[in-house]
């Protein structure tokens, strides 16, 4: 029997940043992975950008944390010296009835808390992108982007130095009550452990709701359902013309195909999103056609045979296909009435950006416990 403050589920993000906030506030903490690394899944397989929190609607978590966690997520970053880059993204219209679609981001952008987003006009706008084909569209000074293997490294050495434990290879298994409120958790890797802890907090990404399914004590009704969307991501194999991010109007189920930048300059487009049923991170060539006909609505001259294979992520939907995107949740006592029991679901984009935010905001819904 190991006894600990509280036991965080998942090292991914938010899991990382969680076991961070909670081992900074004095709390014994134990983080518990399945894999044999950090951040196998959807923390490594995204676009590696940090958002403004333009696309969020007013009062949401997601425009919330987003906005919380940019400012966070820079400062963090310049204190350790971290590769990134405010590079910055254009919101582009490439039809006139799509101007209308860039006026209501910038309305939502601004209700938001985003001070720096502009409208700007075809001119501008190749002016700053020749190579754009659009009439128009806003600039987005705040975006940027960086090196996510190196934050999560540093979140892990924060929460180390700060004496959290992480054990890789080490699958939740169950828990339940105890008699005095705590949580008995069982642990597996090799042989199985039991765990006590105060607090307990499901931060397992894709297998969220898995794990709260597992917990004895909640009734399946705070259980969600989820939703795998599979995000295929095409590198150029050419050198690109291009200096910030370019995002095409969005779709019900993500940003669009745009165009995004690593810190080398190399360009890569994605994601897209093809509804899955299982875990799967193949990318099909065959789907780089749809990607010629999206990039070229606002990139024309993008040349033939130039899109490579790249890589896949899976964002944990809470919605389904054609269903209007879904906010974070953060289910703790006050949804589902168990002290010291927080389960994140849906952490999809903009989670990356928030996960400083987020961490926090688990902390407050921990309370005293």
């Amino acid at each position: 029997m190991l006894d600990f403050d509280a036991v965080v589920v998942g090292a991914g993000v938010i899991g990382l940043a969680t076991a961070r906030a909670l081992a900074l506030s004095g709390r014994s903490v134990l983080l518990v992975e399945q894999a044999d690394s950090f951040g196998t899944e959807t923390s490594s397989r995204n676009s590696e950008v940090i958002h403004a929190g333009i696309y969020y609607p007013e009062g949401s978590l997601k425009a919330r944390l987003c906005v919380e966690g940019r400012h966070r997520l820079y400062a963090f970053l310049a204190e350790r010296g971290i590769a990134h880059r405010r590079c910055g993204k254009l919101l582009v219209a490439v039809e006139e009835e799509e101007m209308a679609k860039v006026a209501a981001l910038c309305r939502q952008a601004e209700a938001n808390g985003v001070d720096d987003i502009r409208m700007i006009g075809a001119e501008e706008a190749r002016v700053i992108e020749p190579a754009l084909a659009t009439v128009g569209g806003a600039i987005s000074p705040s975006t940027g982007i960086f090196d996510s293997h190196a934050y999560m490294l540093a979140l892990m050495g924060d929460a180390e130095n700060s004496g959290a434990t992480i054990v890789f290879r080490a699958p939740f298994l169950g828990a339940e009550r105890s008699s005095d409120g705590t949580f008995r958790i069982r642990v597996g890797g090799g042989e199985e452990t039991v765990v006590e802890a105060a607090i307990l907090v499901n931060a397992a990404g894709l297998r969220a709701a898995e794990v709260a399914a597992a917990i004895a004590d909640l009734d399946p009704v705070h259980v969600p359902k989820i939703s795998y969307a599979k995000g295929n991501y095409f590198s150029l194999g050419t050198s690109s013309p291009f200096n910030h991010l370019v995002y095409p109007m969005p779709n019900s189920a993500s940003l669009g195909v745009h165009l995004t930048l690593d810190l080398a300059g190399n360009a890569r487009f994605g994601p897209d999103a093809e509804w899955i049923e299982a875990i799967d991170y193949d990318v099909d060539p065959a789907r780089a056609d749809l990607f010629y006909a999206a990039i070229r609505r606002y990139w024309p001259g993008l040349p033939d045979h130039s899109l490579i294979p790249g890589y896949a992520g899976i964002r944990p939907k809470l919605v389904h296909a054609n269903e209007a995107a879904a906010d974070f949740r953060i289910d703790g006592m006050e949804t589902h009435g168990i002290d010291g029991l927080v389960n994140l679901f849906g952490i999809e984009s903009p989670g990356l950006t928030s996960s400083l935010a987020i961490a926090e905001e688990v902390l407050t819904r921990v309370g005293e416990v």
